[in-house]
Formats: C-alpha cells, structure tokens, sequence
C-alpha cells in the first residue's frame, strides 16, 4: 500500500501559541491539494518546545499546555483531519494531573482522536515533563504505526520495540539535533528493524526506509512541508526475505545473558 506522507517543515516561535498555529493552519491549506494520508508536526510545535528555555520552568511550562479534550486547537485538528480524511500526528505539550507531557496527539481520518503518545526518554531541559511510561503501537486502516518523540530514536529499544509490535512506519516528531550523525543513526535504525521513519523537524523532513535508504532529506523553507510516498508492501517483503532478516533472524536466548 502507498502511503502519502507530509511533514511540516517551519521553525516555531517560543511561546507564541496562536502565531505558531496560524503558521500551521495556513501550510495545512496549501498541502489540503496534495491529498496527504498522514501529517506530521515537528515536536511541540504548538508551543515552539518552550522547555529549552532556561527561564521557563517545569512549574512555569504548564501555562503552555493544553487539554486535548477542551482545546480550540485540537478542535481545529479534528475538523481538518476529518475534512480532508488524513491521519494527523499533532506535537504539543499536553497538561496532566500533576504536570504536563511533552505529547504528540494522533487523529485518524474521520477527526477522532485516537491516541496520546509522550515521550518516554526524557533527560536535561526535558526533565520539566513528566515522561511516558509505554512505546503503544497504533491502528489504522494501513495497519499498525508507532509513534516517538525526538530523543526516543536515540535508544534502539525504542524502534525495535515498536517494530516487534507491528509497526511498518513510525512517525517522528522531533525539534533536536538534524545532523550527519542523525542521519546515519535513522537510516541504521530503519534498516535494522526493516521499518520506515519519518523524523519530521522544524528545519528537516527526513524519510528513511527499511533498507536503509534515503526516502526524502528535505531542507528548504519553501514550502513548508515535505510530500513523500511510501509503499508499505516494501516492509513486508524486506520482513519476509532470507537475507539479512534482522528481526526474523533475532537470537534472543544470547541477549539477556
């Protein structure tokens, strides 16, 4: 199955919510012609990842998170994933009940809000979140997907253990580094666990595929999203072959020694 996958690819200003969902809103229209099956955000992009900031603090970042249920933003996701049947994967910071998360909220095509993803490796400024606790897998009508959050793909627990769940593709928002190193990393982490990642940035859309190959390394300011299409049947034949079979071929009884 192709999928038509968008990134969006513009840089967030810090603390300004209703600039940042304005600069979303208007992408969102011009993409609206390009019948994408999945949208992507950078990491909280609504707030603009406001906790790489020194001067705010983990008490001070919750005047930056949202309700999911309650939020005028989230609304406006819902009827545009629904107006334009496409999956969204919408990064924000989320409030909690004695914090916040740093969150990226996933719509399926008719608008419903189907699941919360938040970010389970959580170190430095990002300790002002309270971490997840679970790497959840996700259904859809092209099959199961997983969800991680930027400094997640630095762990190769995080991949595998999404991929050992069914997922053929896993959505990456991301605000972090988008180096060399970063590149090698996603395109070892995709080859090893035969899976396609979509490390979405505010400065970089970047695909990469399960044979390791490069799918789209966009960096341009115009526009400000990335198109790509993957065909899903790639993963399965890559998963299905005698070589080189990396999750097939495991050999778990070695590893927990």
């Amino acid at each position: 199955m192709n999928l038509r996958v968008a990134q969006i690819r513009i840089v967030p200003e810090q603390g300004n919510m209703e600039e940042n969902f304005s600069m979303l809103l208007r992408a969102l229209k011009t993409l609206e012609k390009h019948r994408p099956d999945v949208v992507i955000t950078p990491e909280c992009f609504l707030d603009g990842y406001v906790s790489i900031e020194k001067s705010v603090t983990k008490r001070s970042i919750t005047k930056y998170a949202i309700d999911p249920a309650a939020s005028s933003y989230t609304r406006a996701i819902s009827e545009w994933s629904n107006r334009n049947k496409t999956y969204f994967i919408f990064g924000c910071t989320r409030q909690r009940a004695k914090g916040v998360s740093n969150s990226a909220l996933i719509f399926n095509r008719r608008g419903d809000q189907i699941g919360i993803y938040d970010k389970v490796h959580c170190q430095a400024h990002d300790k002002k979140y309270l971490a997840g606790d679970s790497l959840p897998v996700f259904d859809s009508d092209f099959g199961r997907f997983g969800v991680m959050i930027c400094a997640d793909r630095r762990w190769p627990e995080t991949v595998r253990t999404l991929a050992l769940k069914g997922a053929r593709v896993i959505f990456n928002p991301t605000y972090g580094m988008s180096c060399d190193l970063n590149l090698a990393m996603m395109r070892t982490r995709s080859f090893e666990n035969e899976v396609f990642i979509a490390f979405t940035h505010p400065k970089q859309s970047l695909v990469t595929g399960p044979a390791g190959e490069v799918v789209c390394d966009e960096k341009r300011k115009v526009p400000r999203f990335s198109i790509s299409t993957i065909d899903l049947k790639t993963v399965d034949r890559c998963r299905r072959q005698k070589f080189p079979a990396h999750l097939r071929d495991r050999q778990v009884h070695a590893y927990m020694e």
